[in-house]
């Protein structure tokens, strides 16, 4: 089963319980807008062209603050598996808030 977070708290604590670090792909110099993603572990920071600046993989790190005040603007909702004894599943998915 699945469930959409829209609350900023509730989604706060569903990455923290994950290790998830809010980010953006600045797609805005390519024509595209920014992209939201949740970076999870150190292992997403340390990868690729990323390993010793806060760029990981093109992604910018930011601030809650300024990913949900993205998040708000896109009208967005955060699909995430419902709650399981002894499992924190990092799978989520953007979707459109009325779609709940």
């Amino acid at each position: 089963m699945t469930q959409v977070l829209t609350k900023h708290d509730e989604i706060r604590q569903w990455a923290g319980a994950r290790s998830g670090n809010p980010a953006m792909e600045d797609r805005v110099s390519g024509g595209g807008p920014l992209v939201l993603r949740i970076l999870f572990d150190q292992q997403g920071l340390n990868s690729g062209e990323g390993q010793y600046n806060d760029r990981p993989g093109g992604l910018d790190l930011v601030g809650w603050d300024e990913w949900f005040e993205e998040f708000d603007r896109l009208k967005y909702g955060l699909l995430v598996e419902d709650e399981r004894p002894g499992v924190l599943d990092p799978y989520y998915e953007f979707v459109a808030r009325d779609q709940r």
